[in-house]
């Protein structure tokens, strides 16, 4: 069908949706705009309303922070900056940002509730399952959800990095039908405005996995964090999942409602045709991977082309010291990441077993099992963006 078609048909049959805003929409120099908010939180309830489940990722708390300081900050002589100003402003900002939005649902008679998360809510799939329990629970009882990065508590190496990363990782534990991502610009453009004056509007972006980001998108935001770079990898990731994504500018009024009702507004991000398992989305894009293996030509072939698993055949190095079952990059022999999936094998051994087919292992040790596959096919997802 056309992207049109897929489009209307989503718009008509959805039943979950994941609403992403970021605080270059959110926000002013003032701190929180209450006038974009209060249209923002219209609309959502008029989704509500038609029967939709809707989930706010809602960035704004540092932002919102540093404005309830300023004045402060100022008579003292300091300013905020770095890792542990940035958590403390998100600490007063927070409850102000939660503030606001509450009482705005709750002018339409719509309950919202809080859900702060850190990448390691995500990880652990104990917690992602329980995660997943609580936006079940939410969404039965007709509330709205409104998640952002626990900032005041996240360190390095827990931190989604930006909302995008969060709405998009999201997408599987609501189980969405649709992705709305609310920015600062007019939509996805067919190059770098900032490079090329004249470049457009892109309606539809069909193959979003062709895109090169690099060229089309320079830098990040000034208040926020993500930028159209984070915004597209984030569309790529829900595309896998079977997710379209529409981008639209944030700040418009009735931009959702208008959007929906036809008008060329926006970009429209087209889902996969086939999208992965969500267990092999938890896998990809929740658990760290500990090491890569490097593979030949025939071996990237054969993954992409035939569908195949990997064997230890088709390996020429191993990175990391990992153990059996862990993530693994698959990185072919140009440096390009092909995919990443759980090892049959510990790196030590696999570094004993690559490059070699089975028969000659079996022969050489009979009494010793070897897998067939170095990862096999169902413990393995192409395209990952990591």
């Amino acid at each position: 069908m056309s992207w049109k078609t897929e489009r209307d048909r989503v718009f008509s049959c959805a039943k979950r949706v994941v609403v992403k805003v970021g605080s270059a929409v959110l926000t002013n120099s003032d701190g929180l705009d209450d006038a974009v908010m209060e249209n923002i939180v219209r609309q959502l309830v008029r989704l509500h309303a038609r029967g939709m489940s809707v989930v706010l990722v809602s960035s704004g708390a540092v932002a919102a922070g540093r404005a309830a300081l300023r004045a402060h900050m100022e008579h003292e002589g300091r300013c905020i900056s770095g890792i542990p100003g940035k958590q403390a402003a998100a600490a007063v900002g927070q409850s102000r940002l939660m503030h606001r939005y509450d009482e705005a649902f709750a002018r339409h008679g719509v309950v919202s509730a809080q859900m702060l998360l850190t990448r390691d809510d995500l990880r652990s799939r104990q917690r992602f399952l329980n995660v997943r329990n609580t936006f079940a629970g939410l969404l039965q009882w007709r509330a709205i959800p409104i998640v952002n990065e626990n900032d005041t508590v996240a360190v390095q190496e827990l931190k989604f990095g930006d909302n995008d990363t969060l709405a998009s990782l999201l997408l599987n534990a609501v189980e969405a039908d649709l992705f709305i991502n609310l920015t600062s610009s007019r939509g996805v453009f067919n190059a770098n405005p900032d490079r090329v004056p004249d470049a457009e509007i892109m309606e539809c972006v069909e193959d979003v996995h062709g895109l090169d980001l690099e060229a089309l998108c320079g830098g990040k935001t000034l208040v926020g964090s993500g930028g159209m770079y984070s915004k597209l990898s984030a569309a790529r990731r829900a595309a896998q999942l079977g997710v379209p994504t529409l981008i639209l500018p944030g700040r418009e009024p009735e931009i959702i409602e208008r959007a929906m009702g036809g008008e060329r507004i926006g970009t429209w991000v087209s889902a996969d045709a086939r999208g992965v398992s969500r267990r092999k989305f938890w896998m990809a894009y929740n658990a760290e991977a500990s090491g890569a293996v490097i593979v030949d030509q025939g071996a990237v072939t054969a993954l992409r082309e035939k569908g195949k698993s990997l064997l230890p055949a088709g390996i020429v190095s191993v990175d990391g010291n990992f153990g059996v079952g862990a993530l693994v990059r698959i990185v072919s022999e140009k440096g390009e990441t092909i995919g990443v999936g759980l090892s049959n094998y510990a790196a030590a051994e696999l570094r004993r077993v690559m490059g070699r087919k089975l028969a000659e292992l079996e022969a050489e040790d009979a009494d010793h099992h070897h897998y067939a596959e170095a990862i096999h096919r169902d413990n393995l997802m192409l395209g990952a963006v990591v």
